[in-house]
């Protein structure tokens, strides 16, 4: 078989990456993919762009950063309480290296399976290393999380634990005091950058449980605020609360909240829901759900103060912009 050097590429990384679904009629190989949607489901879409240089270090773990390109996207997909299906991948690269390509498809692999989603199509091109992900998942219209739809008295909780992944970006940038930390605490920061965990099986749960849901992508406060900008409501925080790792906490308590709160990366889950839901989560997953704070009838997020007067954040930004200057 004498096949062009582009789908040679394919046929020989990505035709056979993930194990196949009963939903997918035609997979890789034809112009499109043909998908079977079961009866009285919806679809759920999400995309995203990984770029050199903008999401990702040039020295990054080929492997890492092929588990990193599908995370990122299933959490959006964990964040709508979907189950995940079918994805597509354009990849474009400055050339053909078989060394990192082999690890690529090794680390998109390992996270596909683990998720049961099938490779379905894409694109391969030459140029800048960039990587886009399309990923497509099931959902019953009933239990649609939507950022919508807080109420007041709803307790705020977010799984597992914040502000590891932002520490890691300042090490990377040389911001980090890592006297305190030994090569373990980095390693562990550096895995929580580039190898994030989807919450994908909480959230398949929190569908018709939780009444909002985002995933923390660009930091606690921007992300929590889309929520309460679409829900019309306000929060109040307890930063006590606030979930560390036990690596984050042996930096200074006022970086770690800072980390935590506008860090980003964490792609963790941030949602609201009545208490007694919240109890039978928590008992579902124990040490990854943790209650920190109350959606309220008023507008902004406010925080308890040394003298125990709620205070209102200032300046939230609203999420990372990649048009700022």
């Amino acid at each position: 078989m004498n096949l062009s050097p582009e789908f040679s590429l394919i046929h020989h990384y990505f035709n056979t990456l993930t194990a196949e679904r009963d939903d997918v009629v035609v997979g890789i190989g034809d112009d499109c993919a043909v998908l079977y949607t079961p009866a009285n489901t919806l679809t759920a879409v999400s995309i995203d762009t990984l770029v050199q240089g903008t999401h990702f270090f040039a020295d990054v773990d080929p492997y890492r950063l092929g588990i990193k390109a599908l995370a990122v996207n299933l959490s959006d997909l964990a964040a709508m309480g979907a189950e995940p299906a079918w994805f597509t991948l354009a990849l474009t690269l400055t050339e053909i290296n078989d060394k990192w390509l082999k690890q690529f498809s090794a680390g998109l692999a390992e996270i596909a399976k683990q998720h049961r989603i099938q490779l379905v199509g894409g694109d391969t091109t030459r140029g800048p290393l960039s990587i886009t992900i399309q990923v497509h998942g099931h959902l019953q219209a009933e239990n649609m999380l939507r950022r919508n739809a807080a109420k007041p008295a709803d307790l705020i909780c977010v799984t597992g634990c914040l502000g590891d992944a932002a520490a890691a970006l300042q090490y990377k940038l040389g911001q980090l005091d890592k006297s305190a930390l030994s090569d373990t605490d980095i390693e562990y920061l550096l895995q929580r950058l580039e190898m994030p965990t989807p919450r994908n099986q909480i959230g398949q749960q929190l569908a018709g449980q939780a009444h909002a849901a985002i995933d923390i992508s660009d930091g606690l406060l921007a992300d929590l605020t889309h929520i309460l900008n679409a829900s019309n409501k306000g929060a109040k925080l307890d930063l006590s609360a606030l979930p560390f790792s036990a690596v984050l906490q042996k930096l200074p308590l006022e970086l770690a909240t800072q980390l935590a709160l506008t860090g980003g990366d964490d792609y963790e889950l941030c949602f609201t829901a009545t208490a007694d839901k919240v109890a039978g989560l928590k008992q579902q997953f124990p040490n990854l759900i943790h209650v920190i704070g109350e959606i309220t009838d008023d507008t902004g997020i406010y925080y308890q103060g040394e003298q125990g007067h709620w205070k209102p954040f200032l300046n939230i930004r609203a999420g990372y912009d990649h048009f700022s200057k």
